[in-house]
């Protein structure tokens, strides 16, 4: 028997009574639980096993399989329910995670920005735009494709006021050193830009939510994001076409 917590990421029907989840565990990256009985009306563990909840599971393995013994919410997210884009923005971050994590790596962080983007998301505090390029940058950086953004890759400069960022390697060049780069693929963006990535995948947990952009950083930062996501992972995720579908 294992206990862990988790965030239920996808539930899917089997059969007439019965689903599987995926879930997003601190210690064992996404786990397939079988959970029976979980149409019935009376069902015991029916709100810890529905979609986007934080719940502490209680786990059974029998054979290459994981089953549902008991499930205890800790926190629902009914409030994602309130907005259609929030529901389909956290619908985006479940579908990059079940793409990304892979089942028995240690995914604590992972699932702390997870639960503090939702917390946010849910609560309408924070820009849902900002949300999500913190989530996809910093999720980048979890898993290791953390963008190289200290200095100028050819003179070292910190603080340049106009700059190229690569999409394809993280790194920048300095508008002066730029001039002798190929710069197809690069992202031609000015310094409180390049200073909100830094903080995104550089900055303490704690802190990492706390700061705010004008609209012209936010619109370079969002898609700088997007793509540097998609050139990573190789994908493009229909989760987040359908949402930017409801924000044009």
């Amino acid at each position: 028997m294992t206990i862990t917590e988790g965030v239920v990421l996808k539930e899917r029907s089997v059969g007439e009574q019965d689903k599987f989840i995926d879930i997003l565990t601190k210690n064992s990256g996404v786990l397939e639980v079988n959970v029976r009985g979980a149409k019935k009306i009376n069902g015991k563990n029916g709100s810890s096993t529905q979609l986007f909840a934080y719940s502490r599971f209680c786990l059974d393995q029998r054979g290459d399989r994981l089953y549902l013994n008991s499930a205890e919410p800790i926190h629902i997210f009914y409030g994602l329910r309130s907005e259609l884009t929030r529901i389909s923005l956290a619908s985006y971050f479940a579908e990059i995670l079940r793409y990304c994590i892979a089942e028995r790596t240690d995914s604590e962080s992972v699932m702390r920005l997870l639960l503090n983007t939702m917390h946010f998301l849910e609560n309408g505090t924070r820009d849902e735009v900002l949300l999500r390029c913190i989530f996809e940058l910093r999720l980048m950086s979890e898993i290791g494709y953390m963008p190289d953004v200290l200095a100028c890759r050819n003179c070292g400069e910190f603080a340049p006021e106009e700059l190229y960022f690569s999409i394809n390697d993280g790194g920048f060049f300095c508008k002066d050193c730029a001039g002798e780069q190929d710069t197809g693929g690069y992202f031609d963006v000015k310094l409180p830009v390049l200073e909100a990535v830094r903080h995104i995948v550089l900055s303490d947990f704690d802190r990492l939510f706390n700061f705010r952009v004008s609209e012209s950083v936010l619109d370079k930062l969002d898609k700088l994001s997007a793509a540097y996501v998609e050139a990573h992972l190789e994908r493009r995720f229909p989760t987040l076409d359908f949402y930017r579908s409801l924000t044009l």
